[in-house]
């Protein structure tokens, strides 16, 4: 008779543990440190796996306390809109305390698996913290150019991979940050088209004329161009150690035209459910991206 009871708190905690950290982005954000790594990655040996999972767990870490610490920062406001009043604290269902507890705890066990990689990885992944909680969380009530601060920690784990895999921040992991950083601008914006009144209701400036406009989607196509252009840039040869082939620009140019269709469709139809569509395409497109470089990588 006690199981079901037992059974309960256990699967609650496990819910909510997923939703203070945001599984699934953290996930998809160490996804992108993991290509970053293989792609800076010479030899593949039994220390560059276990490098690997220090740098899986660890990424999983900062990305998951940046979350906590943004859920208790946000709190109040969190509770004024339908897509995040149900999260742990807002809802009630744990205290700030214990939230704070979790994200310091990631925090420390984060920095830790990753200095022990190198200083360098270490020091970025402080960084993104620094920046996601105490500069791109306040300003979000602010001012629009929150998403522009939101994009620097935002594009740090495609490099951070080549950091922990390397050792060293050069040309190489400069471009991949590069990528990840353009992409964040037309991917966020699509998100802040179609939840446009929700964020309204926490006071939330999400986009860079502040209106569901021609001028934001202008915006949107235009990012949508540099973030093309800077996934093209591996193919030039000036890129250092990171270069891609002819037939996978090719491929590249394809995926960001599919991107761009997108956006401009947004800017024609300037509905919530093109931005949505928009958000989901620009997803595929980096995931994808991150797959073309590293099968050119070993194909070639």
């Amino acid at each position: 008779m006690n199981a079901t009871p037992n059974t309960v708190s256990i699967k609650s905690i496990y819910i909510d543990f997923k939703a203070i950290t945001k599984a699934g982005l953290a996930i998809s954000v160490v996804f992108s440190s993991i290509a970053g790594f293989v792609l800076g990655n010479e030899n593949f040996d039994s220390s560059s796996w276990f490098t690997l999972l220090k740098l899986a767990i660890g990424g999983y870490c900062m990305v998951g306390a940046s979350n906590a610490y943004n859920q208790v920062i946000e709190k109040d406001l969190d509770a004024l809109m339908d897509r995040t009043k149900n999260r742990p604290v807002p809802a009630g269902r744990m205290s700030s305390s214990l939230a704070l507890v979790i994200a310091s705890f990631l925090t420390i066990i984060g920095i830790v698996l990753l200095y022990t990689i190198n200083p360098k990885t270490a020091m970025f992944g402080a960084i993104s913290i620094f920046l996601y909680t105490s500069v791109y969380t306040p300003l979000k009530t602010v001012t629009s150019l929150s998403v522009f601060v939101g994009a620097i920690p935002g594009a740090i784990p495609f490099m951070l991979g080549w950091v922990a895999a390397t050792g060293n921040f050069g040309i190489e992991a400069g471009t991949l940050f590069l990528i990840q950083f353009f992409w964040q601008f037309p991917h966020f914006w699509a998100i802040g088209w179609f939840l446009y009144e929700d964020y309204e209701k926490a006071g939330f400036f999400m986009l860079p004329t502040g209106k569901k406009d021609n001028g934001t989607a202008l915006q949107i196509m235009l990012y949508t161009i540099w973030l093309i252009i800077a996934s093209l840039l591996p193919a030039l040869g000036h890129t250092g150690q990171l270069y891609i082939t002819p037939v996978a620009a090719i491929v590249v140019f394809l995926l960001g035209l599919w991107m761009l269709f997108y956006a401009v469709k947004l800017y024609k139809l300037k509905t919530a459910k093109a931005a949505r569509t928009l958000m989901l395409v620009s997803v595929s497109y980096i995931t994808l991206l991150q797959l073309i470089y590293i099968f050119d990588k070993f194909l070639r």
